[in-house]
């Protein structure tokens, strides 16, 4: 084989208390699709930052097509031709698509913008892309995930970019917008570029990939240049250093009394009026394809948006939140999907960021903030959801996905929770968090708590809950029991007729 057009050689990034890289050393080939994987906090994403310029290293060097490079700021990785399509994407929401597209590149005539020539130049690009329904000078706000990832592949193309690495992508994306994805994945592949792919999900690793790097704790645990000679089990055990024989760990339990109930709701997001009722110590699924309305009819129950009709009674009382204020006093919590923006305070500490909700029971003289017993409580969660942080005072920005969502979770554990609304709990979390993840669900099912798990994951609903509610165009179009709920049954009821 060629010599690796790129090449990470010893590695090392160290930040105040963490190592986050140690010695990494691996080399990627032109023409291949280069897997990255490793539990959340692994590396590979401070690694990514390292190859953007994002993180200037504090030991090794870059090898780039024969050349060493140390880059102290992104510009000097674009201007290699590197390009990192990140899962939070980087684009300007209220410029146009034109604009983002060519943004630090727009054409310009005498000094002035080029509008027409702009306009060109991103039509040509979006046709490129299989994108030609959209329009240059819609707004990037306006278009679903998946076309604006689409935007930011596109962005990368019209810088020529060699080398193109992709955090997650597929996390947020419809089944449609994944089959797009993977066309544009290979179309790459196939022009030569050197392709980085971050990914939790196995499938992916075998279909899209020529090779693939683990990671586990900062470091180089090994690269496998032929896949065909390896399996997913081998692939876990390296990630998280241990054998699990099986991800999802389901619990069966005995079920009491109805702690939900909705009878005919209706409102934003449904098309049909919905109802169903969920028990205690049950794990309920809504499954459904993006757009499916399952995340909007649990905002309806949560108090973040009103119903325009129907009824939720909850401990067999009628309710109607107004905010979720009133939800979370009543006993019902929500995780929601996107953690950065919804879920957690990201310049503020773990420990704020857990006690954010229950302060009203740390005060002294019910007045003044007690910070010795807030600083117990986030210890005290630490210590028993394993959340790997160097400390409580650390902010939560710098922890991994896996552990943002563990936090979040102890933030409800410290409130008088009843009913927990998980909105894709695992969305790009590896497979040992997931596991922790799973195991804490199951824990308060068994206490009698009720759990409520939203998620487009297939293989998720089908393996940890009871029964899985599947959601269609705003409708709820059947609920399956476990002992039923093959995957393509699933599928067939969320797909549409």
């Amino acid at each position: 084989m060629t010599e690796p057009y790129l090449r990470f050689d010893n590695i090392s990034m160290v930040f105040p208390g963490v190592r986050a890289l140690d010695g990494v050393s691996f080399g990627a080939h032109a023409g291949q699709v280069h897997a990255l994987m490793g539990e959340n906090g692994a590396g590979k994403s401070t690694l990514l930052k390292v190859l953007s310029g994002v993180n200037r290293v504090t030991e090794g060097a870059l090898w780039i097509d024969g050349e060493r490079h140390v880059f102290s700021n992104a510009r000097e990785a674009l201007r290699q031709g590197i390009a990192i399509i990140y899962q939070e994407l980087t684009l300007s929401p209220n410029m146009s698509v034109a604009e983002n597209l060519l943004l630090g590149q727009l054409p310009a005539t005498r000094g002035f913008i080029d509008r027409r020539r702009m306009r060109e130049q991103a039509t040509r690009i979006l046709e490129d892309l299989g994108e030609a329904g959209i329009h240059p000078s819609t707004k990037v706000r306006d278009l679903s995930i998946g076309q604006q990832q689409m935007i930011e592949i596109g962005r990368a193309l019209l810088r020529d970019a060699r080398i193109i690495a992709f955090d997650e992508p597929t996390s947020s994306l419809s089944v449609q917008e994944t089959r797009q994805l993977k066309r544009i994945v290979k179309r790459l592949r196939d022009e030569g570029r050197v392709v980085l792919y971050v990914t939790h999900r196995m499938e992916e690793v075998f279909e899209m990939c020529d090779a693939v790097t683990i990671f586990r704790d900062g470091q180089h645990i090994r690269t496998h240049d032929n896949l065909e000679q390896l399996d997913q089990d081998t692939l876990v055990s390296e990630m998280v250093g241990r054998d699990i024989e099986d991800v999802y760990g389901y619990r069966s339990r005995d079920h009491g009394d109805v702690m939900l109930e909705l009878d005919g709701i209706e409102g934003k997001g449904l098309r049909a009026p919905v109802s169903f009722e969920v028990k205690r110590g049950e794990v309920f699924g809504l499954f459904g394809l993006v757009g499916a309305g399952r995340s909007e009819l649990m905002r309806l129950v949560c108090g973040v948006e009103t119903a325009k009709a129907g009824e939720v009674r909850f401990h067999g009382h009628a309710r109607r939140f107004a905010s979720p204020t009133e939800a979370i006093r009543a006993g019902i919590a929500m995780c929601p999907e996107d953690r950065k923006s919804q879920g957690i305070f990201p310049v503020a500490s773990v420990a704020d960021n857990l006690n954010i909700s229950c302060r009203r029971f740390f005060k002294r003289w019910g007045v003044f903030r007690d910070p010795s017993r807030e600083r117990a409580n986030a210890e005290k969660y630490i210590q028993q959801l394993s959340i790997k942080t160097p400390g409580p005072r650390t902010p939560i920005g710098t922890l991994s996905g896996g552990n943002q969502q563990k936090v979040i979770l102890a933030r409800w554990l410290s409130e008088e929770i009843d009913l927990f609304v998980m909105d894709e709990p695992t969305r790009g979390i590896d497979v040992g968090a997931r596991r922790d993840i799973y195991t804490l669900l199951y824990d308060l099912a068994d206490q009698g708590k009720s759990v409520v798990v939203i998620s487009s994951d297939l293989a998720e609903v089908s393996s940890i809950c009871d029964r899985i509610g599947v959601m269609r165009d705003g409708e709820l179009i059947d609920i399956v029991p476990r002992e039923e709920a093959t995957q393509q049954r699933l599928l067939g009821l969320a797909l549409p007729a």
